[in-house]
């Protein structure tokens, strides 16, 4: 039997390509997916203007002033406390009966948030759902 001493010439290694190109779709359906909900992670808001040159015909206004520092006044008098109940019982006191009145809140640029919302839950409250937010126009805004 003949021996065979010839030298094997070793196989050329072979790159797979097919897991390659797995990886490199998952990772492209990956940033297509959250490059679409990204955009849809921001709000864009168009904040209304105010004309104050118009006038509104209200049977009852009852203008609510909220301070920078949280301290209510009801239609120039300033309120003793600052809960949802002390401003219900005041604006019930502020719309004599009348149910038909409406809140105009004025709050401050630098209110807080919970602010103006205890004086609308304190409004829902008192049976008075007819709200509006005091704005100073863009005339007066510019003017200053």
């Amino acid at each position: 039997m003949p021996m065979n001493f010839r030298r094997r010439r070793p196989e050329e290694p072979e790159i797979n390509l097919i897991p390659f190109i797995d990886v490199l779709l998952v990772i492209l359906i990956f940033l297509m997916l959250s490059t679409t909900y990204s955009k849809f992670t921001e709000l864009q808001v168009t904040l209304p203007t105010a004309d104050s040159d118009k006038l509104h015909d209200h049977p009852r206004e009852i203008v609510v002033a909220v301070a920078a520092d949280g301290r209510y006044a009801i239609d120039g008098r300033v309120t003793p406390g600052r809960s949802v109940e002390m401003l219900t019982s005041e604006l019930n006191a502020a719309a004599a009966g009348s149910k038909d009145a409406v809140i105009i809140i004025s709050a401050d640029a630098n209110a807080a948030h919970q602010s103006v919302i205890s004086v609308m839950d304190a409004a829902r409250r008192a049976g008075l759902p007819r709200l509006t937010f005091a704005a100073r126009s863009t005339q007066s805004a510019a003017s200053r």
